[in-house]
C-alpha cells in the first residue's frame, strides 16, 4: 500500500533525447574551391573541346532557371556545347571506324581533329580558363567569410572589399600555364594518330584518353580532393614530357600545314640549308627537333637547331658518311636514314615526291627506296621514344 500510494508522487522523467544532426554543409572554403578549379582546368586540358562542352552542359543542366541560364557564360548555352558534343562524338566514331578504314581515307580526318585540338586549345587557353580562374577569385573573396567560419581564419582579412581583380593577377596565369603543360602532353596523342599508319594504335590512344578524363571527373564527384590529387599527378607528368611533347606538337603543324595546303606542288627543295627534323639517331639531338640541314663544300653534314625554336642556336656533325646515306620514302612523309644507324631526319609532307631531288642536293649514296611495313613501324616506334627499327625493307 505504501509502494502504490507513492506511484503517482514520483516525478515524471522524461526519455532521453537525442540532440538533432545538422544537415551536411558543402565545403565552401577557398581550399575546396581551389581542388574543383584544378580538377576542371586540368579536364578541359586534357580534351579542351569534350572538357569546355561537358563544363557548359553541367553549367546549363543545374542553372535554376532561364534567367539563371542567361546569364551563364557563353560555352554553357545550348547554341554551343550541343554542336560540340556532335563534334566529339563525329571524332569518336572515326577512331571506332579507324581500324576498318584504309589510311588514305581516315588520315584527312585525323587532320582536321589535330586542327580541330589546336583551335580548341586556344579558345580555351583565350577564354574558358580566364572565365573559370576569374571565377575561383571571386569564390575565395566572397566566401572568405565562410572560410573564417570553418577555421580559415587567416583569409577572412579579404571579406571587407572585392580583392577578386588582385587574385586574378595571380590566378590567371597560373591558370593558364597548368593548361598549356597538361594541353600539350595531350595533344601529342592527336599527333601520333596522326602519324600512325594503324587504326587500332588510334583507337587505343583515344581510349586511354578518354579512360583518364573519366577517371578525373569521378574521382572529382566523389571526393574533390581526390580529384585534385589525381589532377597534381597528371600536372607533374606532363611538365616531365613537356619537351618531347613540344617537339610533336611542332612537327604535327607543320604536318598539317604541308598536307592541307598541298604544299608539296608549290615546293622544291633549296640547294643547301633544308629545313626538316631530327631524326631518333641524330645524337644528341631530341627526336623532332626542327632545324636546317647543311652540307659543308668538303661534303661533310651539320644540322642546325635552336632548342624550344628561340634559345641561341645549336649545331651537330652528321657522323654518318654520305655513301650509306638514303631517303625512304613513306606513304605520307619520309625518313632519312644511314643503314644500320637508323633514322638520321623525318621529312615534313612537302618533300613528298621530291626525295630523289633531296637526295642529288646532299649526295647521299643510297639513293632514294620505298619504305615498307617495317620501316613504318621503326618511325612509329621512335615517335613513342623506343628504339628506332635497323631492318630496311624494301
Amino acid at each position: 500500500m505504501l509502494t502504490a500510494g507513492l506511484v503517482p508522487l514520483a516525478p515524471a522523467v522524461p526519455p532521453p533525447t537525442r540532440e538533432p544532426v545538422p544537415a551536411a554543409v558543402a565545403d565552401r572554403s577557398p581550399a575546396a574551391a581551389v581542388a574543383k578549379t584544378l580538377v576542371t582546368v586540368t579536364g578541359i586540358a586534357i580534351s579542351p573541346l569534350l572538357g569546355t562542352s561537358a563544363l557548359g552542359a553541367y553549367q546549363w543542366a543545374t542553372a535554376k532557371d532561364s534567367v539563371a541560364r542567361a546569364q551563364l557564360p557563353w560555352f554553357a548555352h545550348l547554341s554551343f556545347f550541343l554542336p560540340a558534343l556532335l563534334v566529339v562524338g563525329v571524332c569518336a566514331c572515326k577512331d571506332s571506324l579507324g581500324a576498318i578504314l584504309p589510311p588514305g581515307f581516315k588520315k584527312p580526318l585525323d587532320v582536321l581533329e589535330v586542327i580541330e585540338n589546336k583551335t580548341s586549345g586556344l579558345v580555351a587557353a583565350g577564354a574558358v580558363i580566364p572565365v573559370t580562374m576569374a571565377a575561383l577569385s571571386k569564390l575565395m573573396t566572397g566566401g572568405a567569410q565562410a572560410a573564417a567560419d570553418q577555421g580559415w581564419g587567416g583569409l577572412a582579412v579579404i571579406s571587407g572589399g572585392d580583392f577578386s581583380w588582385l587574385l586574378n593577377l595571380l590566378t590567371i596565369p597560373f591558370g593558364i600555364a597548368v593548361f598549356a603543360v597538361v594541353w600539350m602532353a595531350s595533344h601529342a596523342i592527336n599527333v601520333l594518330i596522326l602519324l600512325s599508319p594503324w587504326g587500332a594504335i588510334d583507337a587505343a590512344l583515344k581510349a586511354a584518353r578518354t579512360a583518364l578524363l573519366a577517371l578525373l571527373t569521378l574521382t572529382a564527384t566523389v571526393n574533390p580532393w581526390v580529384g585534385a590529387a589525381l589532377s597534381i599527378v597528371v600536372i607533374i607528368l606532363a611538365y616531365f614530357v613537356a619537351g618531347w611533347a613540344f617537339r610533336l606538337t611542332v612537327f604535327g603543324t607543320g604536318f598539317c600545314w604541308d598536307f592541307l595546303t598541298l604544299r608539296r606542288h608549290r615546293f622544291s627543295p633549296a640547294e643547301n640549308n633544308n629545313r626538316l627534323f631530327a631524326g631518333a639517331n641524330l645524337k644528341p639531338v631530341s627526336v623532332r627537333t626542327y632545324g636546317r640541314l647543311e652540307r659543308s663544300p668538303e661534303g661533310k653534314l651539320k644540322f642546325f637547331y635552336r632548342p624550344w625554336l628561340v634559345l641561341p642556336e645549336l649545331s651537330v656533325a652528321v657522323t654518318a658518311e654520305l655513301a650509306q646515306i638514303e631517303v625512304d620514302r613513306g606513304l605520307f612523309f619520309s625518313t632519312i636514314s644511314a643503314g644500320g644507324e637508323g633514322t638520321l631526319f623525318l621529312l615534313p609532307p612537302r618533300y613528298h615526291g621530291h626525295e630523289t631531288k633531296l637526295a642529288h642536293v646532299y649526295a647521299f649514296g643510297g639513293g632514294v627506296r620505298t619504305a615498307g611495313l617495317r620501316r613504318a613501324w621503326g618511325v612509329l616506334t621512335e615517335l613513342f621514344g623506343g628504339a628506332a627499327a635497323r631492318t630496311q625493307v624494301i
